[in-house]
């Protein structure tokens, strides 16, 4: 299967990505995953990626499609994928289309999370990382330390990232609402969108998704199961 997972930042897209891929034995195809490992290589367009990151400017639409197409074409993607991150706009959503064309193959699912806003903004804005080591992560709310403000594992002092204040949050999820609503009508017309929802525990969301593409099951109590 070709899969498009499409959600808002806080909606859990990547462990849902993740999971889903394994599920389906396909490769899980991250941009921002793929944007590191060209970095780390010092490939021509993690170069030109990594000139853009390090000036706080947008990578260019061409440098994403070129990584993606670059990706796409590796043989490891025959059983199919699971695109995360990747189109982020209607420009991206259009290359994505003829690159696949050229391949003879096409999408077979979009899933499109959906979270209301506040919870995003809960989740997201909650989160505390740890000065000391930033894997150590907690949320006032879902996963708080024994002492406020130190890391239950190392003691280190727990902070929140500038990018998970509120205001920067409602900022990002803006932006995502202009630049993705057309990605998603784009996919909308051929029939291929399902919207889910994000609320829940990570496996409640994880069978929305097998049951939308048809690779899970519901039981008898309406839940359902793969």
């Amino acid at each position: 299967m070709r899969i498009l997972l499409i959600g808002p930042p806080g909606a859990g897209k990547g462990t849902q990505a993740v999971r889903i891929a394994a599920h389906l034995s396909i490769q899980h195809i991250s941009s921002g995953d793929l944007f590191r490992e060209h970095i780390d290589q010092g490939t021509e367009l993690g170069q030109s990626a990594h000139t853009h990151m390090r000036a706080g400017l947008l990578i260019p639409d061409e440098v994403t499609i070129e990584v993606i197409k670059e990706r796409l074409a590796r043989p490891d993607t025959e059983r199919g994928f699971l695109l995360d991150g990747f189109p982020r706009n209607l420009a991206q959503a259009e290359a994505l289309d003829s690159i696949l064309a050229d391949s003879e193959s096409r999408l077979d699912a979009v899933l499109d999370l959906e979270i209301p806003e506040a919870e995003v903004v809960r989740r997201i804005a909650g989160r505390r990382l740890c000065r000391r080591d930033r894997e150590h992560i907690f949320h006032v709310d879902y996963s708080s330390p024994e002492v406020a403000g130190a890391c239950d594992v190392c003691g280190g002092e727990l902070y929140q990232r500038d990018d998970d204040r509120e205001a920067t949050v409602r900022t990002r999820l803006k932006v995502y609402r202009s630049a993705t609503a057309p990605v998603v009508d784009h996919y909308q017309a051929p029939g291929l969108v399902t919207t889910i929802s994000a609320l829940g525990q990570v496996q409640e969301v994880l069978d929305r998704a097998l049951v939308a593409i048809g690779h899970g099951q519901v039981n008898a109590s309406g839940a359902s199961g793969c």
